[in-house]
């Protein structure tokens, strides 16, 4: 048995033993892979059958899909691709796919027969593949991780499609850094080889640098995707956290999504990978996981969402927190700020390191203002929530701004005595 049959071997075994429930050992088959079957699992994604057919993403008339197709950005790098890399693979069996933001092909390339073998897993002009939709695949998983990645035979999710090999990259706009879409090649055993995703990957920095040079204005996503206007994200709630459109239900975010959301909200420049790494974790979490997440979180609430390079909200939103830190900021009433900060939702619940900092942020914003405007109301209220009940100097300030003989002057004092006696203060 040769090498490469060997690896292949191995490789399906690990597959199957996947599919059976047995994890398959660390060494048998890359992490990347091994995470993306474990996301396509996940996902309900059928490893009997790619079927791009079955994707969420709205379908399209030929009318619509044409018109869409011309006015998408990646078209204007098609004769590039065409004269830097399927020019020469003409007669190789191989095609060569550009793909949308989410997935969907938007050019299929190559001789005549080579279109026609691969129309018979589905790999046509306005399919989708996207991980989500047909599992492990060069395309779907670029988009996933955002980098170049081969897939390789039995390394694809859908058994429908391990005959196949194919390597991907993804194409970002130089101005706004989004991924506009992939270049994708697909073929036989000549794509298995090392020098396909080189290949791929120069013929991607070429177009990025072509894009530069031409200044393509790619900048806002909404020429080719639909725009979110108005979203609110609540997280400060016993009731989990939410996630809204203007004019549509709501839904449900799980906890990291919702810290991604909040740490994006308060940092409007934007995080890169590793820092958003280590906002979310004490020890950081894997770049990979981090893509992951934000591929998760773009799936659930549109590509439109979050930018990339680095990461940034690219949508209007709206949160509880940004309203507790801009009413804060602006001088306003506290009474209402220390109720809502009472409620505790994520900003106590998360020990994502980011949120923390958020969160500790604000309560010494709002304690610093309520000792030094001296407000009685705000003071009551502070002293008596959570955050406030063990605040000597709070304590010591309203007690001061009470009238001698007022009985909460009393009580004030009695509860500075406790605190000293406590503290040692």
């Amino acid at each position: 048995m040769s090498d490469a049959a060997a690896v292949a071997s191995r490789i399906r075994q690990a597959y199957e033993n996947f599919l059976s429930g047995i994890t398959p050992p660390e060494d048998s088959v890359r992490s990347v892979v091994r995470e993306s079957w474990a996301r396509s699992l996940n996902r309900g994604v059928d490893p009997g059958e790619a079927d791009p057919d079955k994707s969420s993403t709205p379908t399209m008339s030929e009318s619509e899909f044409t018109e869409y197709r011309a006015a998408h950005p990646i078209t204007a790098v098609r004769p590039l691709v065409q004269s830097l890399m399927v020019d020469a693979i003409a007669d190789s069996g191989v095609v060569v796919a550009l793909t949308d933001q989410v997935g969907r092909l938007l050019w299929v390339e190559g001789e005549t027969g080579a279109r026609d073998k691969a129309s018979h897993i589905n790999f046509v002009e306005g399919s989708v593949w996207s991980e989500e939709v047909v599992g492990t695949n060069a395309p779907g998983l670029a988009l996933a991780v955002d980098r170049g990645v081969q897939v390789v035979g039995p390394e694809h999710f859908s058994g429908a499609v391990q005959e196949w090999s194919c390597a991907a990259a993804p194409v970002h706009d130089p101005l706004t850094g989004h991924v506009i879409g992939v270049i994708d090649v697909t073929g036989g055993r000549e794509v298995a080889a090392p020098f396909a995703l080189a290949a791929v990957r120069s013929v991607v920095a070429a177009v990025e640098r072509e894009l530069q040079s031409k200044a393509v204005d790619l900048a806002d996503p909404s020429t080719f995707v639909e725009t979110i206007e108005g979203a609110r994200l609540t997280v400060l709630t016993d009731q989990g956290y939410r996630w809204q459109r203007a004019g549509a239900s709501s839904r449900t975010l799980s906890r990291r999504h919702a810290e991604i959301l909040v740490l994006l909200q308060a940092f409007p420049e934007g995080l890169n990978t590793e820092q958003l790494a280590l906002k979310l974790a004490e020890d950081g979490i894997d770049p990979v996981t981090v893509r992951a997440e934000i591929s998760r979180l773009r799936r659930d609430l549109g590509d439109d969402v979050v930018g990339s390079r680095p990461y940034r909200l690219t949508a209007e939103l709206s949160s509880d927190v940004g309203d507790i830190r801009a009413r804060v900021a602006s001088g306003g009433e506290l009474e209402s700020v220390i109720d809502e900060l009472g409620r505790g939702g994520l900003l106590v619940e998360s020990a994502a390191p980011g949120i923390v900092e958020i969160f500790e942020e604000l309560r010494e914003d709002v304690r610093s203002r309520v000792i030094a405007e001296g407000n009685v109301g705000a003071l009551r209220k502070w002293t008596s929530s959570i955050h406030g009940r063990d605040d000597l100097a709070a304590w010591r300030r309203l007690e001061h701004r009470l009238p001698v003989g007022h009985p909460d002057r009393a009580v004030a004092g009695g509860r500075i005595r406790l605190l000293d006696k406590r503290y040692g203060l």
